[in-house]
């Protein structure tokens, strides 16, 4: 964008891109403007990616923002080395009314603007994606593939998405209507009214440290695009990818002629605890936090004077009934429990099989037999180690390392894990994940599935029929939550049983998936990401009820 390109001139470039995601929205078919390819970013992008990250090792990120009081850091790669780097440190008293005072600015911008100006932070952002790719890898320890992709074009798609329902919710309303009530013999009753999208105040994103683009673009694209002013605090560990989100923002920001300020980051000292401060401040109206449940909770509870939007931890389950489709159900679980090393807040965690077994387009399987061949699945998949480094990545942080080493105390070892040495980064730590058997009938092992083990551990759980499953599958989601929930049955009774559950309890449904998509990926545009009505989330990405109340509509009327 040259410095002068103008409000008007930038709605000129991007309405297109915003109207396909508008069409793209109510049809919910595959579309993205932004390549999953890293070769169609042209022939030097990767080496440019790679030295441009490299080069803000070791440096001061600034950002030229108010209210700076110290810089701070702390990020060291799950591959190893330190980054080095340090960024503002604010002081609340004076940042936050400086991004206050950026809102009537914004506000009067209206919808067509700011969806303008989101989509050219978008694209931006998109033209770095391999230094993005860079730092997600390096904070989160996704390995550089998925980095790259989710990291990168998925998340600039999920970014999208939250614009283009942004706009649709706040274009329902025309910002002008005359309005005339007749009045028999007499002259009508005459008015001109004016409907203005009122940004609600300061919105703040806490951000997560397995998927900090991906899951933190929503929420930032969401309030921006409806007018409130963005304040970024991402996980200690993963900052770089949203400060250099933030330093996109505020660039774009200044030379479209509007505040800097509408973006900022916040990062803790160490052990400071930031969120909780910022999270009760008045300034702040909106909120969106993805992790644990407990600071979840917290949020929900203490944070009166915002709207909370929460993902949290959820216990994912699949139903393994039957199947026309033996080898391609084990490749399709294999590929899902071992992507990322199990830590993304989709992967399945409690597989329930009847102990009894079940019947197949192989024959017929006991318990043990499924079991064992889900385990070789996993194995084969990942007997690679180059293979196994690409698909696995690095553990995130010491805690997954910590439940993956006890796993084998929880029950009987149907696969153990192996360390995996990594050709380039000696300092990762790579596993291959574990599957532990347990009989869904004792009361220890209850207290086992019943909870969340974050990372590359799942249980095979033997219950005793399919409709025990159903049932399992029924109080788990209700009780515990789940962000996906995944069947294999040939059996309509049973698919219409599992379907019922999730349509009762409102959790995303895949069945019977045994080819390249996985019950842990959703597409922007077309697949919701939660539900917003089961304990693992109370926001879904995304739909109209995540971008809705973000704003609300003040009318001024007058006669005609």
């Amino acid at each position: 964008m040259a410095a002068d390109m103008t409000p008007a001139q930038l709605t000129e470039k991007h309405r297109p891109t915003l109207d396909t995601a508008l069409e793209t929205i109510r049809t919910r078919a595959y579309w993205s403007p932004h390549p999953e390819h890293p070769k169609a970013y042209g022939e030097t992008a990767a080496p440019d990616g790679l030295a441009a990250f490299e080069a803000l090792r070791g440096t001061r990120f600034a950002l030229d923002q108010p209210g700076t009081d110290d810089w701070v850091g702390e990020e060291v790669s799950p591959y190893g080395p330190e980054l080095g780097i340090t960024y503002p440190h604010p002081d609340p008293d004076v940042l936050l009314p400086a991004m206050r005072a950026a809102l009537p600015v914004w506000r009067d911008a209206g919808p067509e603007t700011r969806a303008a100006v989101c989509l050219e932070i978008l694209s931006r952002i998109s033209a770095r994606t391999h230094e993005f790719a860079q730092a997600v890898m390096h904070t989160s320890g996704q390995a550089f593939m998925m980095a790259f992709q989710a990291g990168g074009p998925h998340a600039q798609d999920r970014g999208l998405e939250a614009v283009a329902y942004a706009y649709a919710e706040q274009a329902r309303v025309p910002e002008q209507a005359p309005w005339s009530k007749p009045q028999g013999k007499r002259d009508p009753l005459e008015l001109t009214k004016s409907f203005t999208a009122v940004p609600r105040g300061v919105a703040l994103v806490i951000g997560c440290n397995t998927f900090p683009t991906w899951n933190g673009y929503p929420g930032l694209f969401a309030s921006l695009a409806t007018g409130n002013p963005v304040l970024v605090k991402p996980h200690p560990r993963a900052v770089l990818p949203l400060a250099l989100t933030v330093q996109v923002a505020r660039e774009v920001l200044s030379e479209a002629g509007l505040p800097a300020d509408l973006v900022c980051l916040a990062v803790d000292r160490p052990g400071e605890g930031l969120a909780k401060t910022l999270a009760v401040r008045p300034e702040v109206r909106i909120i969106d936090y993805t992790g644990s449940t407990a600071f979840g909770d917290w949020l929900e509870t203490n944070a009166r004077q915002a709207q909370v939007y929460t993902e949290k931890a959820g216990v994912n389950t699949v139903v393994i009934e039957s199947t026309d489709d033996y080898k391609g159900m084990l490749g399709n679980l294999a590929f899902s429990l071992s992507l990322y090393s199990g830590q993304m807040c989709t992967t399945p965690q409690n597989l329930l099989i009847p102990r009894g077994g079940i019947t197949t387009d192989a024959g017929p399987k006991s318990y043990d037999e499924v079991v064992t061949d889900l385990a070789g699945a996993v194995s084969g998949l990942l007997g690679d180690d180059a293979r196994a480094n690409a698909l696995l990545g690095a553990l995130v942080n010491p805690q997954v390392k910590a439940r993956l080493d006890g796993a084998a105390e929880l029950g009987e070892v149907a696969l153990a894990s192996r360390s995996v040495a990594h050709p380039e980064f000696p300092g990762a730590t790579v596993r291959t994940p574990a599957i532990i058997k347990l009989d869904g009938a004792k009361p220890e092992s209850e207290a086992v599935y019943r909870t969340e083990c974050f990372g590359p551990v799942s249980f095979a759980v033997a219950v005793d029929s399919a409709d025990d499953a159903v049932a399992l599958l029924r109080t788990t989601v209700r009780e515990q939550g789940a962000m996906t929930v995944g069947a294999y049955t040939t059996s309509p009774e049973v698919e219409q049983q599992v379907q019922d559950v999730c349509l009762e309890e409102c959790a995303q449904l895949s069945l019977n998936l045994t080819g390249g998509v996985y019950v842990n990926q959703t597409a922007a545009f077309s697949d919701f990401h939660g539900s917003g009505g089961n304990p693992s989330a109370n926001a879904a990405l995304c739909d109209g009820a995540f971008v809705a109340n973000r704003f609300r509509t003040v009318e001024v009327r007058r006669p005609a």
